[in-house]
């Protein structure tokens, strides 16, 4: 017996395109649950559905050739279960989900997927300071220049940050500590993202501690690194902030900048100013991941996954 197919219809034939696409649509916006209950549909059936919409809008983004690319990893359940994401940076969304961890090997399955003559059009690769990422990008795009993400980088400053607040606050005693207590996210914040309260504390804070106040002021200026067009003269602030810990007993400060001392090569890349891209959508992006992740609590689907993430930054049609 021989079945006729319509164009019309979705994969289930039970449902229109029109209807599928509508799901998917809606599915950008709220749960999956919350639409099921508004349409009164099945679960599984709403997933199906919006899965069909997704590979649509992958289907009409085509065929990424990307010159700029952002490789982060994401964590996907409990036990360091790592996916790899890669971003095309000059069009703003993802182009690969995939990998069975971060290892070097699980990040050349995206280069042999983006095959050799996509992959030689790669002139700037972002990313952290995690050396399989860094191996696997030099042997199948050697061409690339390699820059460390800002948004890493300043994360192991916090973390060098926070180090010394602990140490602080076990060093004193009594009510000395009063001023410490509860004030991280205080100290690890710009101070122009501080509620009036929140400056209020930080300045009471740094004016009962002088190490930390040297901490902080040394951490905000740090910063300015990023800001400049050439390398001798970002090389010759960071010289000059390095020197500025001697005899400060800031000895988190003194691990983080023989890091940096290390990695220097992928810092200084930013520099030259056709390697002055976007850092802070890679990190946009995993905050819209974590959202997705949130959102399908629960659900086991990896490929559902894959595709929330791969069609996160495109536009519904």
């Amino acid at each position: 017996m021989k079945q006729e197919k319509f164009a019309f219809l979705a994969n289930n034939p039970f449902y229109t395109k029109r209807f599928a696409f509508y799901v998917g649509k809606r599915c950008s916006t709220s749960t999956v649950k919350d639409v099921a209950r508004e349409l009164h549909l099945d679960r599984k059936t709403v997933n199906a559905l919006e899965k069909q919409y997704m590979r649509e809008k992958l289907r009409r983004a085509g065929n990424p050739r990307p010159k700029a690319i952002g490789i982060d990893e994401i964590s996907i359940r409990k036990g360091h279960t790592y996916r790899i994401v890669v971003s095309d940076l000059e069009r703003r969304r993802p182009i690969w989900f995939g990998g069975t961890d971060r290892s070097e090997e699980s990040l050349k399955l995206f280069y042999e997927w983006l095959g050799p003559g996509k992959t030689k059009r790669i002139r700037l690769a972002v990313m952290d300071m995690w050396k399989p990422f860094e191996n696997a990008t030099r042997e199948h795009a050697p061409q690339a220049a390699i820059l460390y993400d800002k948004f890493h980088v300043l994360r192991h400053l916090n973390e060098a940050m926070d180090k010394i607040r602990k140490s602080e606050y076990y060093r004193l005693t009594g009510d000395d500590r009063k001023f410490i207590k509860g004030q991280k996210y205080t100290l690890l914040s710009h101070r122009e993202n501080l509620s009036t309260d929140g400056r209020k504390a930080l300045k009471t804070l740094l004016a009962a501690n002088k190490r930390l106040n040297t901490a902080y002021v040394l951490k905000e200026q740090f910063g300015q690194l990023w800001g400049y067009q050439s390398e001798a003269w970002a090389r010759k602030f960071f010289d000059n902030w390095k020197a500025s810990l001697k005899w400060q007993r800031l000895k988190p400060y003194e691990k983080f900048a023989e890091m940096i001392e290390r990695h220097w090569h992928g810092i200084a890349t930013f520099c030259k100013s056709e390697n002055k891209v976007s850092l802070g959508f890679v990190e946009g992006l995993n905050n819209k991941i974590r959202v997705i992740q949130r959102r399908s609590y629960g659900l086991r689907d990896e490929e559902y996954l894959r595709l929330k993430v791969l069609t996160c930054m495109l536009p519904d049609f």
